[in-house]
């Protein structure tokens, strides 16, 4: 390298496209001939496969899902509740031995939902209550305690 041979850094000229066969780069600037990529505005969006299935999609969802750590209740509804006698106490054990629930799979608890009608009075216990259900209970008569 001679004194002569050296440029200082970012002194290069712009690459004009499009500027006449002289310039190296002229007529179709270097976009070839008709096609979506030869159009203004035309191209694909990034990652786009021309309509094949796109790699992000087919590989493996990776990462925090709350699906597996989220509560899980096992829901009974305020109408299953009339298979108990009026008066009675209603727990996640007493669900069990009359059949509405199976104990092993009790996971974080008993939700009692508000589908259905109730005439007993019942004293229930559960983890949660729907605001519909709590009413259910409470106008029959009975408590809905949270436990």
């Amino acid at each position: 390298m001679k004194l002569n041979e050296m440029t200082s850094a970012g002194n290069e000229i712009a690459y004009r496209k499009g500027r006449g066969p002289g310039s190296g780069n002229g007529k179709t600037a270097g976009r070839g001939h008709k096609g979506q990529n030869a159009r203004s505005g035309g191209g694909v969006r990034p990652g786009f496969e021309g309509g094949q299935m796109p790699l992000y999609r087919r590989l493996p969802k990776r990462g925090f899902n709350n699906k597996r750590f989220a509560p899980q209740y096992i829901e009974v509804n305020v109408s299953d509740l009339e298979a108990f006698d009026n008066g009675s106490e209603v727990t996640a054990q007493a669900l069990a031995d009359k059949g509405i629930i199976s104990l092993p799979k009790v996971n974080d608890g008993v939700k009692i939902l508000g589908n259905g009608e109730l005439t007993k009075k019942l004293d229930v216990k559960a983890v949660k209550f729907t605001k519909a259900a709590k009413e259910k209970i409470e106008s029959a008569g009975g408590t809905a305690t949270e436990v």
